[in-house]
């Protein structure tokens, strides 16, 4: 305790002198502060001077680098200006030396100027700007003027009409006119009754209107004289000559317009022939000219603001309609069952140009081309299904005189049956067709109703004019071999798998029916005198074993004689044209006849052999007889027939 007490002293004087040394410390360091601070403030004063002292060399050194930067800028803009003035002395020359020997430098020149334009316009503070505009602008308003007249002098250069040859080699091959003939109808190049179905795959090459290398310069002038405000000038002087070569180029083809009245004036082998050009002109209109002509349209005006449709369609009125009036004149001229065919043929063309006519004709400005279009072709369709009624109507109550005195087919049956053999011609058009009125069923049940209403009508029509012949033997000939036709032509054409095997049959056991009953009748009253039955006994000693008299077999043999030399005489001018049936209904009879006259000759020709003149009774042999069957049905005329 007492050495911690003594040590108590010791400490807090330590503690004492190193408080004093830190004293010490801090005045000195003070002291070295204040020294510097004051050393500071004396360059401070000095530095300050020295700032006075250069301040005017630096405000005269800023000054020379402003002015030295101005200078730049001013030589830049008098740079620029004499540029623009150089450019403007050159465009100047190109514009006034004109576009016609250089057109491609007139473009470029004009471009310039423009370009001039925009530059003075931007910096109008330079005291030229007003003049050198108004010199620019004058310039343009020249080059405006000059462009107009190349646009006009380069689409009537190349606005000339297409030659037919030319448009003829852009046709498949299948359709162009033979070259052996130099002198046929180009018209009727390639045209078959029905080409349709050789078309499916015919490649049309689009010609070339105008050359490829001319097209961006008039893209380009176009876009020039749309710029300059020269719209309705550019539209009219394209449409006025596109449109002059559209309409010569189908004149040099031979499209010509036609009123219905014109149309209906026409013999119908003339009528027939201009519809099978009309035909081939439309598919070169629509495939190669208007396509062509739309070609051009949409490169010329390409990137322009235009209204090239409703231009295009301005330049191709006047073709469009010339080409429909015809058609349009035939649908509504008078129906006649003839025009059916070509009624189709020109329906099934304008079905498969509509396609195409609304790619050329797009746009709510060509509407009414397109609609022109598809008008034309429902009156065809409406036209093509009325002449159908009228056809069914005009067979049943065809009221003909004409007799076929030999019991052969009628005109009215082949005409009618080559009419239903060439509409299974157009089987996929009037498919089309049905579907344009549709009613709910198939086209081809219609197609199928329509057939046999066709061939019924034809069946009544045969009826009627059975009843006109007075023997009824012929009558039920004639039938016979009407239906029969009717029966062998549906067999052999496409009409079978329509009409059916049920129609087949049945109207193949009528055919049947007609052939017994001709038989029948024809051949009853011959087959009666060959029966005893009837013949009673005279009491006279001259009889036969039967009891059958010879008077009376004399008389059976002479009327036998008589009836035979009657039919052979009438029914060998008969005719039954198909040789098949014609040798059955020969056989037929004579199944029927021979048994019986061999059967009367055996038992009762004693009976006048032994008499005078036996040849004047038994006049034919059974073998006589079957010879002279094989006559019958010839269509022999009386200086023909055999004895």
């Amino acid at each position: 305790m007492v050495v911690a007490a003594a040590a108590r002293p010791q400490t807090a004087e330590a503690l004492s002198k190193r408080a004093s040394m830190l004293r010490d410390s801090l005045q000195r360091s003070q002291g070295n502060t204040d020294g510097m601070v004051t050393i500071l403030g004396s360059f401070d004063h000095r530095l300050s001077a020295l700032e006075a002292a250069m301040r005017p060399t630096q405000v005269r050194t800023h000054a020379i680098r402003m002015a030295h930067e101005n200078i730049d800028k001013t030589i830049k803009a008098a740079d620029g200006i004499l540029s623009q003035f150089d450019l403007a002395r050159r465009a100047e020359a190109a514009v006034l030396k004109g576009p016609h020997e250089d057109l491609e430098s007139y473009l470029e020149a004009v471009d310039l100027l423009k370009g001039i334009v925009r530059f003075f316009s931007t910096n109008k503070n330079f005291k030229s700007s007003e003049g050198v505009l108004n010199h620019v602008n004058n310039l343009l308003a020249k080059s405006a003027l000059k462009i107009e007249e190349e646009f006009r002098q380069l689409m009537t250069t190349y606005s000339k009409p297409i030659e037919p040859d030319r448009l003829f080699d852009c046709l498949p091959k299948s359709l162009r006119p033979t070259k052996d003939d130099p002198d046929a109808d180009p018209g009727n190049a390639g045209h078959s009754e029905h080409p349709s179905k050789s078309l499916e795959t015919a490649v049309y090459r689009t010609p070339t209107l105008i050359p490829p290398r001319i097209l961006p310069l008039m893209n380009d002038i176009a876009q020039q004289l749309i710029q300059a405000g020269n719209q309705q000038s550019c539209y009219k002087i394209y449409r006025d000559t596109r449109g002059s070569a559209l309409e010569s180029s189908l004149r040099k083809l031979g499209v010509e317009k036609l009123s219905k009245e014109d149309v209906q004036k026409m013999q119908w082998e003339a009528l027939e022939a201009k519809i099978g050009n009309w035909i081939h002109f439309m598919r070169i209109a629509v495939k190669l000219l208007l396509a062509g002509e739309r070609k051009i349209c949409d490169q010329i005006f390409d990137g322009v603001n235009f209204n090239k449709d409703q231009c295009f369609a301005e330049l191709t009125a006047n073709s469009v309609v010339t080409l429909l009036s015809f058609g349009d004149a035939v649908a509504k001229s008078k129906r006649s069952p003839e025009k059916l065919f070509v009624l189709l043929d020109m329906y099934e063309v304008m079905h498969e140009l509509q396609p195409e006519i609304e790619v050329i004709f797009e746009g709510k400005s060509c509407s009414e081309m397109r609609e022109a279009s598809l008008g034309l072709a429902k009156r065809l369709a409406q036209t093509a299904q009325e002449t159908f009624a009228d056809f069914e109507e005009a067979v049943e109550k065809d009221a003909s005189k004409t007799i076929v005195n030999d019991g052969t087919v009628h005109p009215l049956t082949s005409y009618v049956i080559n009419y239903v053999k060439f509409l299974f011609d157009y089987q996929s058009t009037l498919k089309l067709l049905f579907q344009e009125f549709e009613t709910g069923s198939e086209t081809e049940s219609q197609l199928a109703v329509v057939t046999m209403r066709i061939m019924q009508a034809l069946q009544n029509n045969l009826d009627g004019k059975s009843k006109q012949y007075r023997d009824p033997a012929l009558t039920y000939l004639f039938l016979m071999n009407n239906i029969h036709y009717m029966v062998r032509s549906v067999r052999r054409s496409e009409a079978k798998d329509i009409l059916g095997d049920d129609w087949i049959q049945r109207h193949r056991r009528i055919v049947q029916q007609n052939a017994n009953q001709y038989k029948r009748v024809a051949w009853a009253k011959i087959l009666q005198t060959l029966s005893i039955q009837g013949a009673g006994s005279t009491g006279s000693s001259d009889l036969s074993s039967s009891g059958v008299s010879r008077a009376m077999i004399k008389e059976r043999f002479k009327s036998f004689n008589m009836q035979f030399e009657e039919l052979h005489a009438k029914q060998s001018q008969w005719i039954v044209p198909d040789q098949e049936l014609r040798e059955s209904l020969r056989l037929a009879v004579a199944e029927v006849l021979l048994p019986a006259y061999r059967s009367f000759v055996k038992r009762f020709g004693n009976l006048v052999e032994n008499g005078k003149n036996p040849h004047k009774y038994v006049r034919y042999s059974p073998e006589m007889v079957e010879q002279l069957l094989g006559e019958f049905f010839e269509g022999q005329q009386w200086g023909e027939q055999k004895r």
